[in-house]
């Protein structure tokens, strides 16, 4: 024990529902998500792809898998952080997200920061 992370990246996530963009009467629940990802290890590391997995109420799931995020592979040093916006649309008025970035570090290595799992809702929806 005791023996520092080397390979750490911390991921938060806050949600938006975007009820403009959104058409309730065609089951299209538009939600944008910041996403703020900090390298809370020793070692520089980038951002190499994501991996998300979204499921709806009625457990449908959409798994989306591409390079970077919003087309960049941010490469952060110890204690940097890197934040961005994106969005998503499911079926119902509540869903969750959650996934993992692939990180290689400046050593080479290849490790996963996880996403911890979101929930996406329409405000009035949870109470």
């Amino acid at each position: 024990m005791g023996q520092e992370k080397r390979y750490e990246v911390a991921v938060g996530a806050a949600t938006r529902y975007l009820a403009e963009q959104s058409d309730e009467s065609a089951g299209r629940y538009v939600f944008a998500y910041t996403i703020t990802i900090r390298n809370a290890g020793s070692v520089a590391a980038q951002l190499i792809s994501r991996h998300w997995i979204i499921t709806d109420a009625q457990g449908l799931v959409q798994e989306v898998r591409g390079l970077g995020v919003v087309g960049a592979q941010p490469m952060l040093k110890p204690g940097e952080s890197f934040e961005y916006t994106s969005g998503t649309a499911i079926a119902t008025p509540v869903g969750t997200m959650r996934g993992a970035y692939q990180m290689v570090a400046e050593d080479g290595t290849r490790f996963e920061a996880p996403i911890p799992e979101f929930t996406l809702s329409v405000p009035r929806v949870l109470h």
